[in-house]
């Protein structure tokens, strides 16, 4: 897939790879030079919270976690 350089030196990456890839506004990237007129492009961070919505979305039913019966923390200490 081709794309152009701007005169600001920017590269737009298609909204194909954004969409698919799930590639956000402000998300950095590593850029290496592997030869001439060959680069590699890297993301550096995954968005925040990344995959979250899709393990919500994979509980099977509302109610799934429910709260378990456990003796309260409050009353710990800390070791001396």
């Amino acid at each position: 897939m081709k794309t152009t350089i701007s005169s600001k030196g920017q590269i737009v990456i298609p909204a194909e790879f954004r969409k698919k890839d799930k590639i956000e506004t402000g998300q950095a990237f590593d850029i290496d030079r592997v030869d001439r007129g060959e680069y590699r492009l890297l993301a550096t961070d995954p968005p925040k919270n990344q995959g979250l919505v899709d393990t919500l979305l994979s509980c099977p039913v509302k109610g799934w976690f429910v709260p378990i019966d456990s003796e309260s923390t409050d009353t710990l200490e800390a070791p001396s």
